[in-house]
């Protein structure tokens, strides 16, 4: 590790499905829209060391305090890692290609599965009684609770609610983080909006209780709004084509600030009306965007070729949702959409091409420090294969090693790796919980991949 400065340049309603579905044999096959409201059942068979969260047999122990749990998916199930020990308290065997968000609660995990999304116990439990807490731990299992969604894709944790896009119908399905920590969720839980057609979009709920919604078709998206609970449309944009990304920054007196990633540099929602970011490119994207509660600062990947296969930036960007500018830092090395993250003091981390974790200060673009964590590595093809990435709990940023099985944990402010675990399998996706809620008052971002043809297309 070192320290070093880079050079800076500057809608009607449409009822989605709620399934309480038991976990069956077999992987659900993707439904076409038409039919998507029965229920989706795949396999989801818990190993000895995690059993079914509705079995009865999986006893809690009082602990003095919660240690964060790693939930990791490899080809064939879930794992979860001990992040202080770095044991393996349960494995979890399930098929098919998996993706991990996490559910906002601080103990759940929610786990992307063809058409449903699926409730994952991490095992933490965090019992608030008054001017104190009371600690648990318990066996990691992934519940029997699923939500019907055709293509399950984005879920967004703002403002102590959670979001969940379905893309294959454009049905949201938003809910009080809180229902899901005990592990079951009522229909009269769940509130349910719809765009008003299939696309690959996201949903926003706001702290006034509006929501922030885009909408588009399969083969073209450009608009993003914000509606009230009757269905009115207060704000629009039409002016950021391809929309995609999200992330939420540090609010203004009138409310949330919410960044989008477009086709021809990003907007921002804040005071109630969008803001175009200019940007010298005729094409610019930032598809992948990292905010937090306390920082005006919005870090996102910087994309300017719009025939490149396989894109692969050196640069990322740093937007200014108060003045709706972009400041670019380049770091010699290319990166990728699971890269990304942001830190306890509000810290930019991007893992690049040649091993190192960058850590930089937000607010100017300084690195610094830059912290050989892997070895080098290239994006993978399809970006559904393993490769490293990034996710962040406390003052600690997990790092995933598919080269070499392990799972690196970085401490942001020395810039020092502080333990390095073997693992049992590849890993490919990461969720970290460590208890506490993660937006009980603020969004903390959200981070998904690119789903454009154009690049990592997820």
């Amino acid at each position: 590790m070192h320290t070093s400065s880079r050079t800076l340049t500057c809608s009607g309603l449409v009822v989605a499905a709620l399934a309480m579905s038991a976990c069956s044999s077999g992987t659900a096959e993707a439904e076409p829209a038409s039919d998507r409201s029965s229920t989706a059942a795949s396999s989801a068979t818990a190993s000895s060391a995690s059993p079914s969260a509705s079995d009865g047999t999986n006893r809690r122990q009082e602990v003095a305090s919660l240690t964060p749990r790693v939930v990791l998916t490899y080809d064939g199930g879930l794992m979860t890692v001990d992040a202080g020990s770095g044991e393996v308290v349960g494995t979890t065997e399930h098929e098919g290609f998996l993706r991990l968000n996490n559910a906002g609660d601080g103990r759940h995990v929610l786990v992307s599965d063809s058409d449903v999304f699926r409730l994952f116990d991490t095992g933490l439990i965090d019992q608030t009684h008054g001017d104190h807490s009371h600690y648990y731990e318990q066996a990691p299992a992934l519940t029997d609770t699923a939500l019907d969604a055709p293509e399950a894709a984005h879920v967004v944790v703002h403002e102590g609610k959670t979001a969940l896009f379905a893309d294959g119908g454009g049905d949201i399905q938003i809910l009080d983080s809180t229902a899901l920590s005990d592990g079951v969720v009522e229909a009269d839980e769940v509130e349910k909006h719809a765009t008003e057609a299939a696309h690959h979009g996201v949903a926003v709920p706001l702290s006034d209780g509006n929501l922030l919604l885009t909408q588009g078709t399969e083969e073209a998206r450009d608009t993003v709004q914000v509606v009230t609970p009757e269905g009115e449309v207060v704000a629009e944009t039409t002016d950021c084509p391809g929309v995609h990304g999200e992330a939420a920054a540090a609010p203004t007196e009138q409310g949330d600030v919410i960044s989008l990633g477009c086709e021809n540099g990003p907007v921002v929602y804040r005071d109630g009306a969008f803001h175009k970011v200019a940007v010298p490119e005729y094409y610019q994207r930032s598809g992948n965007q990292f905010g937090s509660h306390d920082s005006p600062i919005v870090l996102a990947d910087y994309k300017t070729d719009p025939d490149a296969e396989q894109e692969r930036p050196t640069r990322i960007g740093l937007i200014d949702t108060r003045t709706d500018t972009i400041r670019t830092v380049d770091l010699g090395s290319a990166y990728w959409f699971r890269s990304l993250a942001r830190g306890p003091e509000d810290e930019a981390l991007v893992l690049t091409y040649d091993g190192q974790l960058n850590i930089l200060d937000a607010g100017t673009g300084e690195v610094l420090h830059e912290v050989d964590v892997v070895q080098a590595w290239e994006e993978p093809e399809e970006w559904q294969q393993p490769g490293p990435a990034v996710k962040v709990a406390g003052d600690r940023a997990y790092v995933t090693d598919a080269a070499a099985q392990k799972l690196h944990v970085v401490d942001i402010a020395a810039g020092t790796v502080v333990d390095s675990f073997d693992l049992p399998e590849i890993p490919n996706e990461i969720a970290v919980v460590d208890g506490s809620p993660e937006s009980p008052s603020g969004d903390e971002g959200h981070d998904h991949g690119d789903h454009d043809h154009k690049d990592d297309d997820h």
